[in-house]
């Protein structure tokens, strides 16, 4: 999918878009941001068969200047705290190189490259300091498995001291402050997005919004220089979200903006946060949405399986997928299956060559374990998904029919062997770096075929919904139409619903409408509510 952004003009209540009027799918990368808001330094393709380049917007009149041109295999840039453009990360089907200078007045020369395979090469969250080589970098900590900050010499490319680390799961990023003199805040996810503030002043503030909000999350999203007016998100897994402009000296928060007014949080679900045993006994997180007004016993289960799959993970906030479920009266499980991100390394490699397999298990394994509880219906239980969870949600249906109900399947892939060919040249994690196809196939010889439900249709004895766009570049419309064409001759039950110029997701409101009706309609014949 593609996304564009946007400049708000808060007086004028008007939008408008920064950047190309041509850009293609790699844009909206913003470098830096002058702490005066007069520019910014925003990364992007100028057609879809170009390398990003990058270019200094101003923000009053959208006027761009080319700073840094493109160049081969370059697909990240990065900036210091002066906007000067320091360092590029680059991929090609083997493995990835770092281009590197010291200042603007030096030219890039390249100071690493290493094989996908190769963990302590690779670069994900760092920054670094104007006129400097010292910066800091995320890196994984040997010992307890998770990724923390350290400090980071980019010359010699060697790891300094430990600066901060969180027991149970990874840190995702950090910021340092605007005049360059230290950490500003980090962030991680446990049950919900935190942000650890190294800013005492900032801490307190925290400490305040979150009493203020109770169940909900505030986090400040957008603040002037001198911190006296402050943009604050508030929102919940219930809650789709309000901005409030926050006055510090008057200690006032006016609401300016609430997404989706039409939504009332007291008619949405709460989302619980909790784990269960895999059968081998990995602990598996996820977050369970209950149907208000029902008793939590014998319900009706969707298991929704997140897309990726790999350092990506569900985070409990507001899904509208997961309030429509239960609005009609479903429980709804969302499982951070193996692989997935923010549980450290150790948890990511127990996903690698599973896919069909052992990360399959984890949401057979849910689906047990909230029927041994008591809260789930074992016979009324069907699989939802889109992208990886499409494809996990087609799979479950074939590979154990006797478990669901049904299977519904937005840009799903049917084909495995197919989906790896298209897509072995790409960057897939940004964190693991690990080789793409011995990451989704395994062990060397493994047949992707049989865990390919393309291949496996004769098993199938459960209704499939297939939503595919036919312009999707992430995932290709083949992979469903090549599926139904199958179901269709094997004389399956089926429902196939191509939508026309849509990508790997949902562009209008109207598509995504749509995908929600057939749904609704879909559910209530095969898996209904009473």
């Amino acid at each position: 999918f593609q996304t564009r952004l946007l400049a708000w003009d808060m007086a004028a209540q008007q939008g408008r878009f920064i950047g190309g009027k041509e850009e293609g799918l790699k844009g909206d990368d913003v470098l830096w941001v002058d702490p005066e808001g007069k520019s910014l330094l925003l990364a992007f393709q100028q057609t879809i068969y170009d390398y990003p380049s990058v270019y200094s917007i101003d923000i009053s009149t959208n006027k761009s200047t080319q700073v840094v041109k493109q160049r081969d295999e370059i697909w990240d840039w990065y900036a210091d705290d002066q906007g000067v453009v320091r360092t590029g990360i680059g991929f090609n089907s083997t493995g990835w190189s770092m281009i590197y200078r010291k200042s603007a007045e030096d030219k890039f020369q390249k100071v690493l490259k290493a094989k996908f395979d190769d963990d302590d090469a690779g670069f994900d969250g760092f920054r670094i300091t104007q006129g400097s080589d010292e910066g800091y970098r995320i890196m994984n900590n040997e010992a307890s498995g998770k990724f923390a900050l350290y400090k980071f010499n980019f010359a010699t490319r060697k790891r300094g001291d430990l600066v901060l680390e969180h027991a149970g799961n990874d840190i995702d990023d950090f910021d340092t402050t605007l005049d360059n003199k230290g950490l500003y805040s980090a962030s991680f996810t446990d049950d919900r997005w935190r942000i650890y503030w190294f800013d005492p002043a900032m801490k307190a503030l925290q400490e305040s919004l979150d009493k203020a909000v109770g169940a909900k999350q505030a986090y400040v999203v957008s603040r002037s220089r001198d911190d006296k007016m402050m943009m604050v998100r508030v929102g919940s897994a219930s809650d789709p979200g309000s901005y409030y402009a926050m006055a510090q000296a008057e200690g006032t928060m006016k609401r300016v903006a609430k997404v989706n007014d039409k939504l009332a949080p007291a008619d949405l679900a709460p989302s619980h946060y909790l784990q269960y045993k895999a059968r081998d006994g990995l602990d598996i997180s996820a977050y369970l949405t209950l149907p208000k007004g029902r008793a939590a016993k014998n319900l009706p289960l969707i298991i929704l399986p997140h897309g990726g799959p790999y350092d990506v993970r569900d985070e409990g906030e507001y899904d509208s997928d997961v309030q429509f479920l239960a609005n009609r009266g479903y429980a709804v499980l969302q499982p951070n299956f193996r692989g997935s991100g923010g549980y450290g390394k150790g948890f990511y490699e127990k996903g690698e060559g599973q896919w069909g397999r052992a990360m399959q298990d984890d949401l057979d394994d849910g689906m047990d374990w909230l029927v041994k509880a008591g809260v789930a219906d074992a016979k009324r239980v069907c699989l939802i998904g889109g992208s990886y969870g499409g494809y996990a949600a087609l799979w479950g249906a074939v590979r154990n029919p006797e478990r669901y109900r049904c299977a519904a399947s937005f840009a799903g892939i049917s084909d495995l062997a197919r989906q790896l060919k298209y897509q072995i040249t790409f960057k897939i994690s940004k964190r693991y770096r690990k080789d793409w196809r011995k990451t989704v196939q395994g062990a060397e010889g493994f047949d992707l075929k049989t865990v390919s439900p393309l291949y496996n249709i004769a098993a199938l004895k459960v209704p499939v919904l297939l939503m595919h766009g036919d312009k999707d570049q992430r995932v290709p419309f083949k992979q469903s139409q090549s599926y139904a064409d199958a179901l269709q001759a094997a004389g399956k039950n089926f429902e196939f619903y191509p939508l026309a110029g849509e990508g790997h997701g949902f562009s209008t409101s109207a598509n995504n409408k749509q995908w929600l009706d057939r749904l609704e309609v879909f559910l209530a014949k095969y898996n209904p509510v009473n």
